[in-house]
């Protein structure tokens, strides 16, 4: 039992060191945790809101209680349900651009050469992400238009014989959107993948140059393979962003002759819960947004596992 007890008392006084030892890093992981309660999990009671004919004057406490009234509403509404179709086709639009797109592009980089030329291209594929969805949104208008620089290219080029109306054209719409997310986000979404090719040993590349291995023969067997974990989980985490298909650019580029195409679940709550104050719809399309995206995620999370990739749980 002496023994016992000793190595108790040394191990209570080692966690003491260790914990005055890194107090600052607790304190700041505190103020985190604190952070996120008050700003992800207290909101949620809000969630309430979904399931009562809610008025302001009346509040949470008095409101009326309306059940699955709303969620009723929301699905034999059918301009939420086109609202769905769009969020749907343009998230996974998104999805598949913007993630192969970032692979292929730290794939690229990563073969680069020069030192110098690498990181200036890095540099530059950078520079968008920085920039708001207005100015974005904005460049794509201007240079869209048809007074713009691609129908005055083209029609200069004669591949075409009068100007492109782009944003008149609903089925020109989701390509637009899915071109303006792969320009602005692919160069910082690449970041990680190229954290995770410094990480392959330099040694194997070596070894398949004397086996007489080419750049090709080298990114499909020792490049790819060594990124697959970093690949399954950021695939993981995306999936359950289908339905965040975007807000900014579909309200920024949207207009009434392409509306049917252009709005996404965001923007029906913006309609609904703000402009026409109707706030137990707005949050009931939102609580359905989230119950999707968490579905997906276990869903996508299981196959990894019964397949034997990375999974996030």
């Amino acid at each position: 039992m002496s023994r016992k007890t000793n190595k108790a008392r040394v191990g209570a006084a080692i966690n003491k060191k260790d914990v005055k030892r890194q107090r600052v890093l607790l304190i700041w992981a505190a103020l985190f945790v604190i952070y996120g309660i008050i700003f992800y999990y207290i909101p949620l009671g809000g969630w309430i809101m979904a399931f009562q004919n809610y008025k302001p004057k009346t509040g949470l406490l008095h409101s009326t209680f309306v059940g699955l009234g709303k969620f009723k509403f929301l699905f034999s509404d059918q301009t939420f349900l086109k609202v769905i179709r769009n969020t749907l086709a343009m998230g996974v639009l998104n999805l598949v651009s913007t993630f192969f797109m970032a692979i292929l592009f730290a794939i690229l980089l990563n073969e680069i050469r020069s030192a110098f030329g690498k990181k200036s291209v890095q540099t530059i594929s950078y520079l968008p992400h920085f920039l708001s969805w207005i100015i974005v949104t904005g460049i794509l208008h201007d240079a869209l238009s048809t007074t713009g620089i691609i129908n005055e290219l083209l029609v200069n080029l004669h591949i075409i014989d009068t100007p492109i109306s782009f944003f008149s054209k609903p089925g020109l719409f989701w390509p637009i959107v899915a071109f303006a997310n792969v320009w602005k986000e692919t160069g910082w979404n690449a970041i990680i993948y190229l954290a995770a090719i410094t990480s392959i040993d330099p040694c194997l590349y070596e070894s398949a140059s004397i086996d007489g291995a080419g750049r090709w023969a080298k990114i499909k067997y020792i490049t790819l393979p060594g990124i697959r974990p970093t690949i399954m989980i950021l695939l993981l985490m995306n999936i359950g962003n289908v339905l965040n298909a975007g807000f900014e650019v579909q309200y920024l580029l949207g207009n009434g002759l392409i509306k049917s195409v252009s709005d996404t679940i965001d923007i029906y709550v913006l309609t609904w819960g703000i402009s026409q104050s109707d706030y137990s719809l707005g949050t009931a399309a939102g609580i359905f947004k989230s119950v999707v995206a968490i579905i997906l995620i276990v869903i996508a999370n299981y196959i990894a596992r019964r397949t034997g990739e990375e999974r996030l749980f």
